[in-house]
């Protein structure tokens, strides 16, 4: 992938954040691409209705990391982050609980096993990313304060 030599000639790169964010946002990208795989896998399997929660999952999951990585990558403008320090608590939230539903079908399904795996290490790069991003870190205001 191209995230890291994209971000690094950023304008805004010197502002820091660039190593958390940059692994956040492939994380994301990769549990994205994970998520839809597994939702049409799942689909394919002869017990399907067994598995409508964790497609429902695996696809808001899908979306909600295509977003992160989308105002992820968007660094220019006045350096408030709060907006993205809720994106990337809501990615990580998805992945929390698609992660959760994919172990439990892991045993049983390859496609759920290894969605999950790419699940807990994408919820590991936002909490990753947040730590960067804390209030003390970027001078901005904690999650949910502001708007």
């Amino acid at each position: 992938m191209h995230i890291q030599s994209m971000l690094s000639s950023h304008p805004a790169h010197a502002h820091g954040l660039a190593e958390p964010l940059e692994l956040c946002i492939e994380a994301c990208i990769d549990c994205a691409e994970s998520c839809r795989i597994c939702a049409d896998a799942c689909l394919g399997e002869p017990m399907v209705a067994e598995l409508v929660r964790c497609i429902r999952l695996n696809l808001d999951c899908a979306d909600l990391c295509d977003v992160m990585a989308r105002v992820g990558g968007r660094r220019a403008g006045d350096g408030d982050d709060r907006v993205l320090r809720q994106v990337i608590q809501v990615c990580c939230d998805a992945c929390r609980a698609c992660g959760a539903a994919c172990q439990g079908h892991a045993e049983k399904h390859d496609h759920c096993r290894i969605c999950a795996e790419t699940c807990h290490a994408c919820e590991q790069a936002c909490r990753d990313a947040l730590r960067a991003l804390s209030p003390s870190a970027a001078g901005g205001a904690s999650i949910g304060a502001g708007i």
